[in-house]
């Protein structure tokens, strides 16, 4: 019987634990997991509390193979004793480009005790954000009756999926596993297709509504948020951001919450005078246009800043913006240079089922 010292002593995504193997295990077991992770064959070897010890592929075992190891020799024989790893706080300062570039595709992600708590896989995500992320889905939809009278507005299908579902699979692709849903209008139709999101390596809670509570309200009910981040985000929008930017960007400017915004052109078709409170005219534009910036509905913050959230109150995350621009922190806002639609009436969901056959999603 296996020793408890043996026993590893944290838990892992099976996403993440089928990269790890244990010092003590045998170079057969290592050949077994390396077949089974096919094109992402790479182990990364840790003592029985997850902390790394190294890496392993199938060239190690074979450069041990030629130097004389046999199977019976232990597995340490064979490891890389110095692999790259990233640091779970400097997961926003990762150059994932500089990574592929150098064919490093699969990387360990460490706390600072050198405890492996995830593994970016770069062949099926962009990258690993440290942010949690709640997702506001408890609206009626109540100006896309009557499609969403029996289907809450947020599963409504775009293309072969639902709207959500989109959001979803794209937050996931950047890393962000810790989602949780806002819900309340046919709550259950939602939690139904979703569940708890292991089948999708992510872990995803629900936060029920028992009245309204604004667009940030509820978050206070998240019971689990793990980072120092969190992110904000309307369920029934169809964009392509790029999370990663838009968090670092944010990271990077030392602000306190950052609001994602999409550009608004407004073209006069007269020539328009400007003057000054005498009536004095200041200047002349020959049909000018105007470019303004709309709110998105998604959103970055501190962690910080949800001690000015009120508890079981109706509140906006506009109110909480406000509230940041009377104190004096720092609100930045980030364009969004991609694709964006709002699905909040019957020509956008018309207009989102032709988009989504040539949007990169």
């Amino acid at each position: 019987m296996q020793s408890s010292t043996n026993t590893p002593q944290h838990t892992l995504m099976p996403q993440v634990q089928s990269h790890i193997i244990y010092e003590h295990e045998s170079v057969r077991d290592a050949l077994i997991k390396l077949n089974d992770l096919r094109s992402d064959a790479i182990l990364f070897v840790c003592d029985h509390h997850n902390k790394l010890l190294g890496s392993l592929t199938d060239g190690d075992l074979r450069r041990g193979f030629i130097r004389g190891l046999g199977f019976d020799d232990p597995l340490m024989d064979y490891v890389q004793p110095s692999p790259l790893f990233i640091y779970d706080t400097e997961l926003h300062l990762a150059d994932t480009a500089a990574l592929k570039k150098r064919h490093f595709l699969i990387v360990p992600i460490i706390n600072r005790q050198h405890i492996v708590v995830d593994v970016l896989n770069l062949r099926v995500n962009y990258s690993l954000l440290p942010a949690d992320v709640i997702i506001m889905a408890g609206g009626r939809g109540q100006r896309l009756m009557p499609l969403t009278k029996d289907t809450p507005k947020p599963m409504l299908p775009v293309g072969d999926k639902p709207i959500l579902e989109h959001n979803i699979d794209r937050l996931a692709k950047f890393g962000m596993k810790n989602i949780h849903i806002s819900v309340n209008y046919l709550a259950e139709k939602i939690k139904g297709h979703f569940g708890d999101g292991s089948d999708r390596g992510l872990k995803i809670e629900y936060i029920c509504e028992n009245k309204p509570m604004g667009t940030i309200g509820s978050i206070k009910l998240a019971e689990t948020l793990e980072h120092d981040y969190f992110m904000v985000m309307n369920s029934d929008i169809l964009t392509n951001i790029d999370f990663a930017h838009f968090f670092q960007t944010f990271v990077k400017s030392g602000a306190d919450m950052a609001m994602a915004t999409t550009s608004y052109q407004v073209e006069i078709p007269y020539g328009v005078v400007e003057v000054d409170a005498a009536n004095m005219v200041s200047s002349l534009k020959e049909k000018p246009r105007y470019t303004y910036y709309s709110n998105a509905g998604i959103y970055i913050a501190r962690k910080e800043l949800l001690t000015m959230v009120p508890d079981d109150e109706f509140y906006n995350v506009t109110d909480l913006m406000e509230a940041l621009i009377r104190s004096g922190k720092k609100l930045i806002s980030y364009p969004i240079l991609g694709y964006w639609l709002d699905v909040g009436k019957h020509e956008d969901y018309k207009k989102a089922q032709e988009d989504i056959k040539y949007i990169n999603f």
